[in-house]
């Protein structure tokens, strides 16, 4: 939460500078008090409220944030997701930070459950990726579950996932895995081992260490090749599939036999949520 917090007080300081807001303080907002009512434009899921409450009481810890709605909610176009009620110069240079957050993250969560919906019955998980805003991924993720969407690896730390240039490097995929295998029990690291695969041949020299990885990735599959190498692997592994998945076709892949689908564009192509707040002179303590 720390960190979190940290990155909205740099957020705050690249918006305000040396000086701070200078129209509001041209209108000497710092002498009224006012209401912000947020407003969602278009029907999706919510994401941010806890973050945007955490930026005012950054800007001034007396502000008084009610929220009508939770995070994940789903909201329908013209519905309140908060108030805010104090200074009005902190309403003011708290907004573009604030509607930033909640619109991206909001359209992260409605990309995913997009995504979590057409392949809802399935069985078959939604994860994201490492696509993700470099420092904000933490709060992007967050986003994902809020979705109904799962988290894959966090970083380059938490998960062994052999791709193709590591294949490429190493000359083949069991000559990667073994590297890899090697060196997870030299350092005794607890993680799992994903193999990313692109054909059968390389499907089945990843099969020969069942037992030892924890699942295939299918990259760049057609629905018809992703179910004729579930047939092959015939659940010997948990099989994971990516590249060109749409939430449009995300459920022809579930139904091929995926257990899960992992999607780069739940983070990094997610329109944002239709999100404003209005702002009026408020003399009253809420």
């Amino acid at each position: 939460m720390q960190d979190i917090q940290n990155l909205l007080r740099s957020a705050l300081a690249e918006d305000l500078g040396q000086i701070g807001d200078v129209t509001s303080q041209a209108i000497q907002a710092t002498h009224k008090q006012a209401i912000g009512r947020c407003i969602v434009k278009k029907t999706g899921v919510i994401a941010g409220l806890q973050v945007a409450e955490m930026v005012y009481k950054i800007i001034d810890a007396s502000v008084t944030f009610y929220a009508h709605k939770r995070d994940g909610d789903l909201c329908e176009a013209g519905e309140v997701a908060f108030e805010v009620y104090g200074n009005a110069y902190t309403i003011l240079t708290g907004e573009r930070l604030v509607l930033n957050i909640l619109q991206r993250l909001s359209g992260i969560a409605t990309l995913t459950r997009r995504y979590v919906d057409a392949v809802a019955g399935t069985g078959c998980e939604v994860l994201d990726t490492r696509k993700t805003t470099p420092l904000w991924r933490a709060l992007e993720k967050w986003a994902v579950t809020l979705g109904g969407g799962k988290n894959h690896r966090f970083g380059l730390y938490d998960q062994f996932l052999i791709k193709d240039n590591h294949i490429d490097l190493m000359g083949g995929v069991a000559e990667a895995i073994r590297a890899v295998l090697r060196y997870k029990e030299l350092k005794g690291i607890q993680a799992p081992v994903v193999v990313e695969v692109r054909n059968l041949p390389e499907i089945h020299q990843a099969l020969q260490y069942t037992g030892q990885i924890d699942r295939l990735l299918l990259d760049n599959f057609t629905p018809e090749q992703v179910a004729r190498a579930v047939e092959y692997i015939a659940g010997r592994l948990p099989v994971e599939v990516s590249g060109g998945i749409t939430p449009e076709n995300a459920r022809l892949y579930a139904e091929a036999g995926a257990r899960y689908i992992s999607a780069g564009a739940l983070t990094h192509s997610p329109p944002a949520l239709d999100i404003s707040l209005k702002i009026r002179r408020f003399s009253e303590t809420p």
